[in-house]
Order: structure tokens, then C-alpha cells, then sequence
């Protein structure tokens, strides 16, 4: 039915392929046993036995000792029964071995389609823990096709490719076949086609991953980011902080003359990038998070968790930002709604309190912060990227 070069396959299998011979085995009586089946008639209580050490294959038939047989079967006699083997008795179960020479060209084709599933399943299965190890990671890729608006790049070290749709490309990114390309790999799943990897340069995680390649103290964790919001193309906001007192975090992603950030930003095609300082009081990092422009005020709202900025009036359009860009990626990045007034909108007394006044204010429901001293909000200080 089965000679021994099978078994011996078995075990080159499990030798070469790290497979459990165990588990072909085990797949293996299971699909013949059903393929005995539909053979022979689905009502038969059967099993396929492999026994590797004396490389033999049995099928048994399982059969109820009765009186008077009516599920041939299923049952058999007690004078039959007791010809096998004397104590047996009513009710007890009995292994008939079948002898069936037909069975063995369907048993040999069975085998061979169940070890190569069996095989490529287990192959699936291996590609799919390999590339798990891979996600969340930034990988350099080669792009082997652009099919209308999806691109499908080669994943180094391995028989697979992923793809990048349209909503994972930065608008301004342009591919041809054999370009190489940073991606971040931010999904593995599988498929009836094999396992399929979703990479992205749009993603947040993009430009995380972008910083731990940069900036040592960021790969090292001495300096956290603390969030990241995006519009990708256009701008993205990071927030970053360390606890360390010997450390700039803004600094230290800058790099000397700014070489670490600039690499970053031609990475992005441009992308403009705001450094955010965070900070654990909402009113000083919602401030910030409005960079470039000046914030001369700031309240909030804790029950609504909504903020009001107060800004320059000339710098109103800047704090807004093109089509509320600015503003929108502040909230963000602080979790905070925010309504930006320019200075104009206070009362002329409020005004003038503002312009002698420096200081925290308690309120029954809001606080307030005074910002206008603080000269590390100026724009200068922390946009990185092209003009607009």
C-alpha cells in the first residue's frame, strides 16, 4: 500500500523542514481513514493505523458484539466475535483488520496529496512567524512593480512582497521599478494566497521609526516621543521628552546643525516637522503644540476638554494654519480640543491685565497660563522642512 521509502520520506522531511513526522502521521490517518470512507460507505466505523517502526499501514473496522446482526456494518455476532478471541461478550467492541487490496492506489495517492498541503501549509505557517517579526518595523525595499496605484515592493530576506496602497503612499512620493525604498511594515496577515504584508510611508509609525534610526537617544530610549500627529506631506507635530537633566530633547533630535532632522525631512520628501516639547501641564504643551506660532494665552476646560487660545492677531492665520492644518494637528497630538481667538477678541481691560500680569490663575472651572514670555514658542525655534 505503502512501502517503506514513504516513512523514510517522512523522516528526511522531518530532518530538512524542522516538520514533527508526528503530525503527518497524525493528518495523514485522518485523511485516509476518510478516504477509506467514501470508499467503502460512510457507515462504517473505521481507522487507518500507520505504524512507522515496522513500516505497515492497517485499517480496523470497529464493530458491536450483538445476538442478531441488522447493521452489518456496524455490528457483528457473538459466534463470530468468539472466534477472534473467546471472553468476548455482548456489547463489547471489536478491531476487525479489513484486507483491501483495492484501497492501496487511492491510500498512495491520498498520502502524497496530504504530505505536499501538509508541506505547504507548514511552509505558510513558517513564512507568516518570520514576517511577524518584522512588523512594526522600517525595512529598505526595492520596488518590483507600480500596478495603477498600488506598489508592490520586494521584502529583503525572504520569497514575499508587499504592497503599498495609494492611502499608504505620501502624495508627493514618485516609484519606478528597482527604486529603493524605506517602508513601515505595519500589517502581516494571512491569506488563502500566502501571507500578505501592508507597508506604509503615511503611516505615524513611519516616522516614529524614521527617529529611532536617527537620533541615538531615541533608539537607546533617552528621550521618549511622546505622540505623533500627521497630515502626511504637508506637516507632522512630535511631541518628545526625556527625564534625563543632562539631555535636550529637542536638541538631541536635531542633531549638529540640524543633520539628524534634515534627514528626516528629505526622507519625507520635505514634510515639514514641528518639535514639540511635551509637558505634563496641558497648558503649557497645548501652547506649544500650536508651533510655529505664539500663544499668548491659554485656558481649559477640563469637564469638555476643550482649550482657548489667545494668539497675536497677526499670527492668528499661522496658529490656524492653511485650511485649519495647524490647529487641528495640535489637538491632535495634546488629546485637547482647541478654539484659537486672535488678542483682539479679549476686552480692552483683560488686554491690559494680560501685558502686567505672568502668571497661573485658578478658576472655578478653567485655568489659565500666560504665555507671552515664552520665547521658545517663537517659530523659528522648532520647524523643521521646506518653506511653504
Amino acid at each position: 500500500m505503502v512501502n517503506k521509502d514513504f516513512f523514510k520520506a517522512l523522516d528526511d522531511l522531518e530532518a530538512e523542514k524542522k516538520i514533527d513526522k508526528n503530525t503527518f502521521i497524525e493528518t495523514l490517518e485522518a485523511a485516509l481513514t476518510s478516504a477509506y470512507k467514501k470508499m467503502y460507505g460512510e457507515a462504517k466505523s473505521a481507522m487507518v493505523k500507520l505504524f512507522p517502526e515496522r513500516n505497515t499501514i492497517r485499517i480496523y473496522s470497529y464493530k458491536t458484539v450483538v445476538e442478531e446482526v441488522e447493521d452489518p456494518d456496524k455490528e457483528i455476532s457473538l459466534a463470530e466475535a468468539r472466534l477472534e478471541k473467546k471472553s468476548y461478550k455482548v456489547g463489547d467492541i471489536v478491531a476487525v483488520e479489513e484486507t483491501t487490496k483495492d484501497f492501496g492506489r487511492i491510500a498512495a495517492q491520498t498520502a502524497k496529496q496530504v504530505v505536499m498541503q501538509k508541506l505547504r501549509e507548514m511552509e505558510r505557517q513558517t513564512a507568516i512567524s518570520e514576517l511577524s517579526e518584522k512588523e512594526d518595523e522600517l525595512l529598505t525595499t526595492i520596488v518590483k512593480r507600480v500596478d495603477g496605484d498600488n506598489v508592490y515592493v520586494k521584502i529583503s530576506g525572504t520569497n514575499t512582497e508587499g504592497v503599498m496602497m495609494k492611502n499608504d503612499q505620501i502624495p508627493t512620493d514618485k516609484f519606478n521599478v528597482g527604486d529603493r525604498v524605506k517602508v513601515y511594515v505595519k500589517k502581516i496577515k494571512d491569506s488563502f494566497k500566502g501571507p500578505q504584508i501592508q507597508v506604509s510611508r503615511s503611516n505615524i509609525g513611519f516616522v516614529r521609526k524614521l527617529f529611532e534610526l536617527e537620533v541615538p537617544e531615541v533608539a537607546s530610549g533617552d528621550v521618549i516621543i511622546k505622540n505623533i500627529a500627521r497630515d502626511a506631506g504637508n506637516r507632522t507635530k512630535v511631541a518628545v521628552y526625556t527625564e534625563k537633566q543632562n539631555i535636550d530633547a529637542i536638541g538631541a533630535c536635531v542633531g549638529n546643525r540640524g543633520s539628524r532632522i534634515d534627514t528626516i525631512v528629505n526622507e519625507l520628501n520635505g514634510e515639514k516637522i514641528d518639535l514639540v516639547e511635551f509637558s505634563e501641564d496641558p497648558l503649557e504643551y497645548i501652547a506649544r503644540a500650536l508651533s510655529p506660532a505664539k500663544v499668548l494665552s491659554v485656558e481649559t476646560n477640563d469637564s469638555l476638554n476643550m482649550s482657548q487660545v489667545i494668539v497675536p492677531d497677526d499670527k492668528l492665520s499661522l496658529a490656524i494654519g492653511k485650511g485649519g492644518q495647524n490647529v487641528r494637528l495640535a489637538a491632535r497630538l495634546t488629546g485637547w480640543k482647541i478654539d484659537v481667538k486672535p488678542e483682539s477678541f479679549l476686552k480692552p481691560a483683560e488686554v491690559e491685565k494680560q501685558e502686567t500680569e505672568y502668571e497661573l490663575t485658578e478658576l472655578s472651572d478653567d485655568t489659565s497660563f500666560d504665555m507671552s514670555d515664552l520665547e521658545e514658542l517663537e517659530p523659528i525655534d522648532n520647524e523643521f522642512g521646506q518653506d511653504e
